[in-house]
């Protein structure tokens, strides 16, 4: 079976047998520089759980908040995510969120191994810069305050992660490596 999610880059079978990778952390993380990155060094499926949603209601993530809450949001994650559990083989980036709902995580999971790319919330921030504007739990008055809040309510959630990397203090290349590694050692 072939991914048929049209913003995923479908460069392999999304072959059930073989576990997804998911990226779970917070906003400015990495999930999806790192998760491309990924994909393209292990020639494997890459899907950004924003883009595809996005596609497909037509809308930005922004703009899905604001019509019908974030509750309608999970609901689309959760939908997706759905699709996903008769496949495999994929790097998956779901949205900051999406970890802290264990019932969709265990839909995946196992045989999903997920992996927490850990920064602090400054570099969290630093890192969205002008993207921030794109996020609608961080369009508030403290921005970092708020991501101070979502890493208290989603850590325990992030924390049980098969695997955490410090992503803290290392450049986007060394990440990739590092995730590569884990990939390769969970077929």
């Amino acid at each position: 079976m072939t991914a048929t999610f049209r913003t995923s880059n479908p460069v392999s079978a999304a072959d059930s047998r073989r576990p997804h990778l998911i990226l779970v952390g917070l906003p400015g993380a990495g999930k999806s520089t790192v998760g491309r990155g990924v994909a393209e060094r292990l020639a494997r499926t890459f899907l950004d759980f924003d883009l595809e949603i996005e596609r497909r209601q037509g809308k930005t993530i922004a703009e899905i908040f604001g019509e019908k809450g974030e509750g309608h949001f999970r609901e689309l994650e959760r939908a997706l995510t759905e699709e996903l559990r008769l496949m495999g083989n994929m790097i998956l980036a779901p949205g900051g969120g999406w970890a802290s709902n264990a019932d969709v995580v265990g839909m995946l999971r196992p045989p999903a191994r997920l992996i927490y790319l850990r920064v602090k919330p400054e570099t969290a921030l630093q890192r969205l810069g002008s993207e921030r504007s794109t996020r609608p739990l961080l369009m508030r008055p403290d921005p970092l305050g708020e991501i101070r809040r979502l890493l208290d309510a989603r850590k325990k959630a992030y924390e049980s992660a098969d695997h955490v990397i410090e992503a803290e203090l290392l450049d986007v290349e060394e990440v990739i490596k590092r995730v590569s590694s884990l990939a390769l050692g969970a077929r």
